[in-house]
């Protein structure tokens, strides 16, 4: 790697004391000019004069105290609050030792911390406190406004911070790790946190059905890594491998462009002392011919975002379609996978359909047609037998097909085919009904469990010391029932970040006892469209209007920032008085797209 041009910036102890120093300097001056200013207009605030040689005194108190306000406070991201009130408390200290103890020893008084003596000296109190409040929440903002006039470069791959931890993943598990290293790690300048991932943003997963049916923007539903994660060192590169041998992660680095992909350099090495993988999962096709060429997938937003622009396209062509097979075809959505994913997004794909059809006057109701299909005898299976039961009659009660104990064989451009001998005719398959940890895992020397990375219950890697897994990529014993397994579900990964953090730290002050991942799943929720829902929580079912509006604000509060949560609260109450959208994102028709959608498979 290119050897850099300046240092990654850090928050020094000598950094801290000066920055306080200097800002309690100008704090106390202009504490004591307005103490000064009052008293020679017989304000009367401490009752001091210019030529009182206790100002002088206190002045050269109030840069001792703000060193002392730099020591105690330092930098810790958004930590503006603490920083005040840790000046709070400074400033009392220095008011005790300067007005009550250091002055009446100066001046030959006897020292007594009397209540008398405390009334007396009461608006220095004031002041004093005043002056920590100012230099405890300026010390905060300098170190701030200093840290970032360094932005950080990428270090040679030999030198740099005596610890390097390396996360690959920038999903919940992942994110939720770099937060908590940056929280228990602020005050250490020896430890260097790194992100990779192949995207520069948090994507909120529970949300995409949303994107797909347009009723979220793809961007309000994803958070940018850096500002999530802002004291990380973050890498936007694609894994190509990992020696485990000598402590390198090989990186191929993203194209300058804004094209989608993201391998345009030579491979990159860099050292790690720590490493966590994180890296999710991605679809599981299971070989099944022709599912994979013809079928569309829900993990990323280029995914929400191709589907929502095909299935308008669907309705484009069928408004004016002759062939009334073809136009059957056009008119048919197949999903795959009755979990929360499918029940979800053909909820959301009926609503969106029905709610654009007003534009397309020549479709009939009676022409469309949704259908999922599941190998097991009901829906949802996460959910008790009851709850997904109602769930399912209520999907059906408004028009969608359920093609039950049946399994995808084969895909065509135009057909789909089951186990059950069946055929179903449709332009339109989405793939929901399995997934699988991130295919680099299988080329780890590793021990592994069904795919995933075999962990502790302190998601360290069996047999590595440097090196975690948790999120989807793994496989975490759960402590509470011995031989079962976490799920992969965004609520496990959030917790796992958090303890895989601790342990990391744990590591690094030489503690050998680790803290196990132990948890339970508070609750499970899912949208049915059209104001209804299903939810468990805490063990009670729910159903209905009330289930949706949880369902909505248990995510809308989870997901990330705030302007995130205005946004998406936006474009939800625009759903409510205003038709979907009908705009195509993709590119216009011209001759050279059209040479190229000829290309590439029909999907």
């Amino acid at each position: 790697m290119t050897p850099p041009t300046q240092p990654m910036p850090d928050v020094s102890k000598v950094m801290c004391l000066l920055t306080g120093g200097s800002v309690g300097l100008v704090t106390g001056l202009i504490v004591q000019l307005i103490q000064v200013t009052q008293d020679m207009t017989g304000m009367g605030f401490i009752g001091t004069r210019p030529s009182d040689p206790g100002i002088w005194f206190a002045v050269v108190l109030s840069v001792l105290g703000g060193v002392g306000i730099g020591a105690v406070v330092g930098y810790r991201p958004r930590g503006h609050a603490a920083a005040t009130g840790s000046g709070l408390l400074v400033g009392l200290l220095v008011w005790v030792a300067e007005s009550l103890t250091l002055l009446p020893l100066l001046t030959g008084q006897p020292v007594s911390w009397s209540i008398e003596d405390a009334e007396a000296t009461f608006p220095y109190l004031i002041g004093r406190m005043l002056f920590g409040a100012l230099t405890g929440l300026g010390t905060h903002y300098v170190l701030a406004v200093l840290i970032r006039s360094r932005p950080p470069s990428i270090r040679d791959d030999w030198s740099g911070p005596a610890h390097r931890i390396v996360i690959l993943g920038g999903g919940f598990a992942g994110v939720t790790t770099a937060r908590r290293l940056e929280h228990r790690l602020a005050r250490r300048t020896d430890v260097e946190i790194v992100l990779v991932s192949d995207s520069n943003y948090l994507l909120f997963t529970p949300m995409l059905a949303g994107v797909a049916a347009g009723t979220l923007q793809a961007r309000h539903i994803s958070a940018p890594l850096r500002a999530c994660c802002p004291r990380t060192v973050f890498h936007r590169a694609l894994v190509e491998s990992v020696d485990v041998a000598r402590r390198q992660v090989w990186l191929r680095r993203g194209s300058t462009g804004g094209g989608a992909g993201v391998a345009a350099g030579a491979p990159e090495a860099m050292r790690y002392d720590q490493l966590v993988l994180a890296l999710g999962a991605t679809a599981n096709y299971r070989g099944l011919p022709g599912v994979a060429e013809h079928g569309f997938a829900l993990k990323t937003l280029d995914d929400a975002t191709r589907l929502r622009n095909h299935v308008i396209g669907m309705l484009e062509r069928a408004d004016v379609e002759p062939d009334p097979v073809e136009r059957e075809r056009q008119l048919t959505f197949v999903v795959v996978g009755g979990g929360f994913a499918g029940a979800e997004l053909i909820a959301e794909l009926f609503d969106m359909v029905h709610d654009v059809r007003r534009y397309y006057p020549r479709i009939e109701p009676g022409q469309l047609r949704f259908v999922l299909v599941h190998s097991q005898d009901h829906i949802l299976p996460e959910l008790p037998r009851g709850l997904a039961d109602h769930s399912l009659a209520e999907l059906r009660k408004r028009g969608i097909e359920f093609i039950l104990s049946a399994r995808l064989t084969a895909a065509t451009a135009d057909s789909v085919m089951l186990n059950n001998g069946r055929r179903l005719g449709t332009r339109t398959l989405v793939w929901t009904a399995g997934n699988q940890p991130n295919p680099l895992i299988a080329t780890l020397p590793v021990p592994q469990d069904r795919g995933a990375v075999s962990c502790e219950p302190t998601l360290r890697v069996h047999g590595l010391t440097n090196m975690w897994a948790l999120g989807d990529c793994a496989s975490v014993p759960d402590v509470l029932a011995p031989g079962e397994f976490h799920p992969p579900t965004a609520q496990h990964a959030l917790r796992q970040g958090k303890v895989a953090g601790d342990n990391i730290v744990a590591t690094l002050n030489g503690r050998r006892e680790l803290k196990p991942f132990r948890f339970r799943t508070i609750g499970l929720l899912v949208s049915l469209g059209h104001q209804k829902g299903a939810a468990e929580f805490r063990g009670r079912p729910y159903s209905g209007l009330f289930a949706w509006l949880l369902w909505r604000g248990v995510y809308l509060l989870k997901l990330p920032g705030l302007e995130k949560k205005v946004r998406v609260v936006l474009d939800w109450i625009l759903d409510l008085f205003f038709p979907r959208d009908v705009v195509l994102t993709e590119p216009s028709l011209t001759r050279s797209t059209l040479d190229d959608k000829e290309q590439e498979p029909v999907r």
